[in-house]
C-alpha cells in the first residue's frame, strides 16, 4: 500500500469547510475515487488545529497515473481549496 501524507492548517473560520473538503467524502476523495487504486481518506485534527491528511492508494504507480490523467481536474480543485488553507506542507510518502 502507498500512502501519502499532509500537514494543513485551515484559514481561521474555514475550518468546517476545510473538513467537507478534505475528509472521507470530500471533494478531494470523490476525484480520487475515480481511480481503482485509490483505498481511502483520512482526515485528523490535532490539538493545535493542525489537519493532517492520510491517503491510501494501492501502489505509487497507480496514485502516479491517476494525477497525471487527471493532473487538470487536480489542479482545477487544488486552486478552488486554495481559499480554505493558510498552510499546506507534504510530510512525503511511505509505503505501508
Amino acid at each position: 500500500m502507498h500512502v501519502i501524507l499532509w500537514r494543513f492548517r485551515a484559514r481561521p473560520g474555514r475550518e468546517a469547510d476545510f473538513e467537507r473538503a478534505y475528509g472521507d467524502d470530500g471533494v478531494w476523495s470523490q476525484l480520487f475515487r475515480r481511480s481503482q487504486g485509490y483505498l481511502g481518506t483520512e482526515l485528523m485534527r490535532g490539538t493545535d488545529g493542525t489537519y493532517l491528511t492520510i491517503d491510501r492508494w494501492t501502489t505509487e504507480d497507480a496514485y502516479r497515473a491517476f494525477t497525471d490523467a487527471e493532473a487538470t481536474r487536480y489542479a482545477e480543485l487544488d486552486a478552488h481549496c486554495e481559499a480554505l488553507t493558510i498552510e499546506e506542507s507534504p510530510l512525503g510518502a511511505i509505503e505501508a
